[in-house]
């Protein structure tokens, strides 16, 4: 998990954020266009994008994806509750009280605005409302991956 700091990096400062290294940029920010990456390519009945989001007054929003008892994002493959014990140990550190709920959401929301403004405090970029498209910058950071493990 990345923290990254908005005043070093402002949400509005497209350019600045699509210069951050791969593994910052798909942490902080465009973890939704890499779900939707992945999800296009290993997708399977069985895997979902899984939101986890925060309770009220809480930041530290993150998307993952969800299969089975497993999970990926930029780190790559984990198991699911071990990676889940993580990011809430990790994230109380940094805002104490802090708690979420997990979230299953369609795929097509990943890279639809409109439709992850239906989803309440969510709020999603498009592909292509990034500096450049994040599509094909999330389809080249998974080849660095193996294929998914519950694909044998």
């Amino acid at each position: 998990m990345y923290r990254l700091r908005t005043r070093d990096c402002p949400k509005s400062n497209q350019k600045r954020r699509w210069g951050l290294p791969d593994r910052v940029f798909f942490a902080c920010g465009a973890c939704h266009i890499l779900a939707f990456a992945f999800l296009d390519r290993y997708g399977t009945a069985n895997s979902t994008a899984l939101w986890i989001k925060p309770t009220a007054g809480h930041t530290g929003n993150h998307i993952v994806v969800a299969h089975g008892e497993w999970v990926f994002d930029y780190h790559g493959y984990c198991e699911r509750n071990r990676y889940l014990d993580h990011v809430s140990r990790l994230a109380r550190r940094w805002w104490p009280g802090w708690n979420a709920t997990l979230v299953s959401l369609p795929t097509h929301v990943l890279v639809s605005e409109a439709a992850s403004k239906t989803y309440d405090g969510l709020w999603l970029r498009q592909p292509d409302q990034y500096y450049c498209d994040a599509l094909p910058r999330a389809r080249t950071f998974l080849d660095r991956f193996a294929p998914p493990p519950w694909l044998g």
